[in-house]
This record gives structure tokens, sequence and C-alpha cells, in this order.
């Protein structure tokens, strides 16, 4: 099953309803933030702030970079909806890398990869890190810097940590997120990232960040937010090189395909190919502690290097659909006017969301689970 953070970022799912609550703060979010992913006025949140500020000042954040952090933050509606809502689904590692080694993802990688040749080169000469990684990473986490987030970081996590469902682990990223405010490497209006508080090309937690991010640039901040992505991959290549990384070893690779070290088995999804992985598919976990993960970062790099998709095919779902199935029926409720998101073949929220559309509307049981009948029918 995909870690609910990994396949939201890929699909961007996890995109709401405004739930137009109290008004929103000024000077902070982007203007294309969601509008229940922007800071309001909320009593009880202004409560735990003020009886934070002692905590955040023993840890050593300055009452200065207190004031300028929290000028204009708030509470965030919508981050507390997204923390607690639940998958409608498991997905599949075919689910998985139909995303992220779709063939859009791919093209945009290698034109990606083309115009920052010259800073992941250098990159992998002094840490080691085969450059397709970097840009595999950069790829899944951001769609290359095309979604960074656009979130207030001290809102978001300062909210997490006042609802309390993971608050002390909120809390620590928040003192993080100031300390990183104090260091002057961003301003606060420009410390923005996902709701979760992830933040950047790479998508770094602000305890990540102090832990692994540097200045490649050499302009004296470790700037993963701006448009310039060098210090971002740079912080990336970093983070893996001191997780474990082995120049001059792959991931690992499918199984029996050309070039694929030895090492061990794993077979994510049952019937379908295994692979064979090695300790820097491990060091590549550490980053996102799952399997599929891992293996989309390095199909994704093989992908990017010029590799062609895995050899080995998938079985039918518990539906009994195949992947060629599961686009059919999409492209044929699209047809019919039911939006389903896309014809991936991953049955996602709204492909779910159009086929109960559709058996409403036609006299069927309501169930939105797609199925063989289904698809003969529409």
């Amino acid at each position: 099953m995909i870690p609910r953070r990994t396949f939201m970022a890929l699909t961007g799912a996890a995109t709401l309803t405004a739930c137009g609550a109290a008004p929103s703060l000024p000077g902070r979010s982007s203007p294309d933030t969601p509008d229940d992913l922007r800071p309001v006025r909320n009593s009880g949140f202004d409560a735990w702030v003020t009886a934070f500020r002692p905590r955040a000042q023993a840890a050593g954040i300055t009452p200065r970079t207190l004031d300028a952090a929290f000028r204009g933050a708030g509470f965030i509606p919508g981050v507390v909806t997204r923390d607690r809502s639940q998958p409608e689904s498991s997905y599949s590692l075919e689910d998985y890398l139909q995303i992220a080694a779709s063939d859009d993802r791919v093209a945009k990688g290698r034109a990606a990869f083309a115009r920052q040749r010259g800073t992941l080169s250098a990159l992998e000469r002094r840490y080691g890190v085969p450059a397709e990684i970097l840009c595999a990473v950069w790829g899944l986490e951001s769609q290359y810097g095309e979604k960074r987030g656009t979130v207030p970081v001290i809102s978001a996590t300062a909210t997490l940590a006042y609802d309390g469902r993971r608050g002390a682990f909120f809390e620590k990223q928040l003192i993080a997120a100031l300390r990183i405010l104090q260091s002057g490497d961003v301003t606060p209006a420009n410390m923005v990232g996902s709701w979760a508080g992830a933040m950047g090309h790479t998508q770094f937690i602000p305890t990540s960040y102090l832990a692994y991010a540097v200045d490649f640039t050499g302009d004296g901040r470790r700037d993963i937010w701006s448009d310039d992505p060098t210090d971002a991959l740079a912080s990336t290549a970093a983070y893996l090189a001191k997780s474990g990384w082995t120049p001059g070893l792959k991931w690992g690779g499918e199984t029996g395909a050309p070039g694929t070290p030895s090492g061990r088995v794993i077979a994510p999804q049952p019937g379908g190919p295994t692979f064979t992985v090695t300790s820097n598919f491990d060091a590549i976990k550490r980053y996102n502690n799952s399997d599929l993960y891992a293996i989309g970062i390095g199909h994704l790099s093989d992908r990017l290097a010029g590799a062609g998709p895995l050899r080995g095919s998938f079985p039918p779902d518990r539906y009994g659909m195949t992947l060629r199935d599961r686009i059919a029926l999409q492209k044929r409720l699209t047809a019919a006017g039911y939006d389903t998101g896309g014809t991936s073949g991953v049955i996602g929220p709204k492909s779910r969301a159009a086929i109960r559309a559709y058996q409403q509307a036609n006299g069927l049981a309501v169930t939105g689970d797609p199925s063989m009948d289904l698809l003969a029918r529409v």
C-alpha cells in the first residue's frame, strides 16, 4: 500500500473544496493557494501560540524571530482536514508506476535533466549519487519544481502541533522551521511548502533540512525554495550520501533484466514483476520509507537514463480487470460525460466518483467499484 503522502503528492488528489470559515489573514499565501489552505483567525490557536512561545524561547528561538514568524500566521483548516482524512483505496505497484514513471513524467524529466545536466553532473562528482537518481527524486517530489507547494510552513506546522493528533512531531518541525528562519536562509513570506510542511524542490521537512541542507551555490543561504533547484538537488545528494549511498552501485532493477546487480529479491505486488535490490535501495528508503517509493525512484531514474518500461506484466486487479481494461473504462466514462480525472488506468477518487455518478444515473447499485460488467455496459 502506498503511503498517503506519497500518492497524494504524485496525483494532486489532496486538493479539497474550500471550507469557507473565517476570513483569511493577509500577506502569506500565494494567490494559487486553495481557500481552505489559507491561515484564518482562531482563538484556540492564538492561545496555543501564546503558550508555545516560552517553549520556543527555551529551545533558543529569539522573540524577534517569533514575532516575525507569527506575524500574519494563523490556523489553517484544510491542513487538519487533510491530516485526518484517509485514502479511499489502497494502490498497487502497478498503479504507482503508472503515475511515478508515466510517459509524461519521463518526458518532462529528460527535458529537466538536459537543462540541469551541469549541476547534476557536478553533484554526482561531489556526492557519488547518480545524476538520474537526483533527477528522479526531484520529479516525484515536485514534478521537477512545478509543484513545490504554496502553504505557509509556520502556519501549517503550528496548526498541526495545535491540533494535537501528531502534536509532538509537528511542534518539533515548527521549532526547526523557526531555526531555519533565524539562520537567515529564507524569509517567513518565502517559507512555503506542502500542507504538512515539506518544502522546496525535493520536499524537505524542517528537521531534515537542518540535518542535510547545503549551500552549493555559495551565496550564503541554503535556498531550496527559489526557482533555481541547485541547493535543493545538492541537499538531496547530501541526504542520500549520508544515508549510506554507495557510489558505483546500482539501486537494483527488475529481476533478470540486463545489468541488474546481485542482491535480495522483493515482490511488492503478488503475481507482478520481482526486483533485485541493493543497499542503495535502502538508502532511497531513508528519504521515504516505502518499497514502492524506492522502486518508483529507481525505475524513473532508469527511464531518464534511456531504459524502457518494465518487461514483466501485472495480474488483473481484485475486480478482475487489467490495466488495459481500466483505461478502456475511464475512456468510455469520459466520452459519456463523466469526469474520471484522466485515463491512466489508476482508479482513484475521481474515477470512483464518475463510476458512482454513472451507476446512479442508470439505476445500478451505487458502489463506485469498477468491473468488467460495467465496462461492457458503458
